[in-house]
């Protein structure tokens, strides 16, 4: 996987752009606040959990991953 990409922290940024709390995404997602800040601190994270919170935020974050993989191609990779 590539190490550009640490999705918690783009998630992190998302949310702050957008103005929401902590408290906003961990109601939405039926979870801890604590929950939430550990999803910030990881590099990747199940796609099922992904696809929530894009929708949840209104962000693809799925198009990262893509973008580096259409890179690749051009790249012969």
């Amino acid at each position: 996987m590539d190490k550009e990409i640490h999705i918690g922290e783009l998630i992190k940024i998302k949310m702050k752009e957008e103005g929401r709390s902590v408290s906003w995404l961990a109601s939405k997602m039926h979870c801890d606040r604590t929950n939430v800040y550990k999803i910030f601190q990881k590099a990747s994270i199940d796609s099922a959990q992904l696809l929530r919170i894009s929708c949840l935020l209104g962000c693809d974050f799925f198009s990262n991953y893509s973008n580096i993989l259409n890179r690749n191609k051009g790249n012969g990779g």
